[in-house]
């Protein structure tokens, strides 16, 4: 499909769309195209601190390979 039929056919189905949770999300994927934002100052601090001590952890060794993981839990 070309790059303008597809425009348009996503330009419809926008149209008819009465779904909150999709446009906001929409809204958040354009906003995000076109600002230059650092999408880590939209974090909560709860969430940066998490992140913080995962990157600590990591450079700590405190880690366990997905292969270990995963026959752990029989997946």
């Amino acid at each position: 499909m070309e790059q303008e039929a597809i425009k348009l056919e996503l330009i419809e189905w926008l149209s008819k769309l009465n779904d909150i949770d999709i446009l906001k999300y929409l809204k958040v994927i354009k906003e995000a195209r076109t600002s230059n934002n650092d999408w880590w100052n939209d974090l909560t601090e709860q969430q940066k601190n998490g992140i913080e001590k995962g990157l600590k952890d990591i450079d700590e060794g405190r880690i366990v390979s997905h292969n270990v993981v995963k026959k752990k839990y029989g997946l």
